[in-house]
C-alpha cells in the first residue's frame, strides 16, 4: 500500500510518502513541504499547495491519500487556512479517483507513539524510529505527514473490517424485514 500523507497548512503543508502494509516494515518514499509566502493573495496560495499536491501525486502514484482532520482551535483564521488546504488535497485526490481518509491528530499520534498526548518531537521520534531514518523530517509538518500516512496504513486493515461487518449487518436487517 503506498500512502500519500498530508499535515495541511497554507504556509507549510506537510507531504510525506510511505509504502508498506501492517505488520511489516515500512518505507519512506518522499517527503517534503509545499510552502507558499504568507504575503500572496490566498487564491493564489492554494493554488500553489495544490500545485505542489499534484506534483507528489504525478511522482509518487499514491493508493491512498491520508489528511489531517482539521480541528477547532481556538485562531479560527487559523482553522480556515488549514481546512481550505486540506479540502485541496481531497479535492486533487478525488480528481485521480484516489480514496481519501481523514485522521485526528490524536489518532495519529495513539498510531504512532502509542498515546494520543504525545508531542511533536514524540511523533518526530517515533516516525524517525519506525521509517529508520537517520534524523526526524524537518520542519514538523514533514514529520506529520508521514505519521498520517504511517497511521492509515496500520489502522487500514482494521476499518476495512468493520466496514465489511457493517455491510454484512446491513444485508442481514434487510433480509430479515423482507422475510
Amino acid at each position: 500500500m503506498r500512502v500519500l500523507g498530508v499535515d495541511p497548512g497554507l504556509t507549510r503543508c506537510g507531504v510525506g510518502v510511505v509504502e508498506g502494509v501492517a505488520g511489516r516494515t515500512l518505507t519512506m518514499l518522499g517527503v517534503g513541504v509545499v510552502r507558499t509566502p504568507a504575503d500572496a493573495d490566498l487564491s493564489h496560495r492554494l493554488l500553489a499547495v495544490e500545485q505542489g499536491i499534484e506534483q507528489w501525486m504525478d511522482e509518487h502514484r499514491p493508493e491512498f491519500v491520508a489528511v489531517e482532520r482539521v480541528f477547532s482551535q481556538h485562531n479560527v483564521r487559523t482553522v480556515m487556512g488549514t481546512a481550505q488546504a486540506s479540502a485541496v488535497a481531497m479535492l486533487c485526490a478525488a480528481r485521480r479517483g484516489i480514496p481519501v481518509a481523514l485522521h485526528t491528530p490524536s489518532e495519529v499520534k495513539a498510531a504512532v507513539t502509542g498515546t494520543g498526548r504525545a508531542d511533536k518531537a514524540q511523533v518526530g521520534a517515533m516516525v524517525t524510529r519506525l521509517l529508520r531514518l537517520a534524523a526526524p523530517p524537518r520542519p514538523a509538518d514533514a514529520a506529520d505527514a508521514l505519521a498520517l500516512a504511517i497511521c492509515h496504513i496500520w489502522r487500514a486493515p482494521a476499518h476495512s473490517r468493520l466496514q465489511q461487518a457493517v455491510a454484512r449487518q446491513a444485508v442481514h436487517a434487510t433480509k430479515g424485514r423482507t422475510a
